[in-house]
């Protein structure tokens, strides 16, 4: 099993064209992703050669769902242009829509995430976020696909870089999947939907659970996990060391007072007994030690 991208998933690519899309439509493509089109305006008719496959391009998302049957679309379009590109594949219906994209403006990512839930028919995963992976099935984003293997862990992580170190240090028990949210201070999934995706998912085991600093995002999934999680899990949160009011990272990354703090989450998580790492390694221990128990 897997959650939200399966290996059935029919997945286009808006901006293919461009430097970033193509690079890593290419490394989708060499993980076993089904890529089967791209989108860029005034380009439609024409095809992308990649090593292994050829790639249609279209002019709009809904062209490319009425003529592939898509149903995932990763977003690589720069910051001001990503609103109207993340419309234009809700209202093709596309069920889930991976938002690459850095620097998109908060007040768009807002207006964006309102307009899907009006429409109620997307999931949005991020912006500013690494995308999703299930191991052997599929990868939409810009996770490496050979840094672990399946297996039943599943993994939620506002860093894309502690997402790539988790899997890696865990590639040996592998990962039903791996969910990269963004840390943005606005996103489209949150760590609570995640959480309860992998709850109802019979083949993850045990869940890791990255967070950071800024906001209550961890404090709320940890009174989540507390009521209705039943599934094992552990966590990291990044920034220990931050100062205060300095942005680290991600725009959502800021500590004000002791609102947001890396202490004030360790300690809401392990009140709702989740066990917290205070590194990345110690937490793929923690995570070892209770598979193995």
């Amino acid at each position: 099993m897997a959650i939200f991208l399966t290996g059935d998933s029919k997945v286009i690519v808006q901006g293919m064209t461009g430097s970033e899309g193509s690079k890593h439509t290419q490394r989708m493509l060499d993980s076993g992703t089904s890529v089967v089109g791209g989108v860029t305006p005034k380009k439609g008719g024409q095809t992308v050669d990649f090593e292994g496959a050829s790639v249609p391009v279209f002019n709009s998302v809904a062209e490319a769902v009425e003529a592939t049957g898509a149903d995932v679309s990763v977003v690589f379009v720069p910051p001001r242009f990503t609103k109207a590109a993340v419309v234009e594949s809700v209202d093709a219906g596309i069920p889930l829509i991976v938002v690459i994209t850095e620097g998109v403006p908060v007040k768009d990512t807002a207006e964006l995430f309102a307009y899907a839930q009006s429409k109620g028919t997307s999931r949005i995963i991020g912006p500013n976020c690494p995308g999703l992976i299930s191991p052997g099935k599929s990868n939409a984003g810009i996770i490496p696909a050979d840094i672990t293997e399946a297996g039943r862990i599943g993994l939620v992580s506002k860093s894309g870089t502690l997402t790539y170190q988790m899997m890696y240090e865990l590639r040996d028990i592998g990962f039903s999947s791996a969910v990269g949210i963004g840390g943005d201070p606005i996103i489209g999934t949150t760590h609570i939907d995640v959480l309860q995706a992998f709850e109802d998912d019979p083949d993850t085991e045990a869940i890791v659970m990255i967070g950071e600093i800024g906001g209550d995002a961890e404090e709320r999934a940890a009174a989540y996990i507390q009521d209705n999680i039943t599934k094992p899990v552990v966590g990291y949160v990044a920034g220990f060391t931050a100062p205060e009011g300095k942005t680290m990272g991600h725009a959502g990354a800021i500590v004000s007072g002791s609102s947001g703090t890396a202490q004030a989450k360790k300690e809401a998580l392990e009140a709702a007994g989740v066990k917290v790492g205070r590194t990345p390694s110690e937490t793929a221990q923690l995570m070892r030690e209770l598979i193995q128990s």
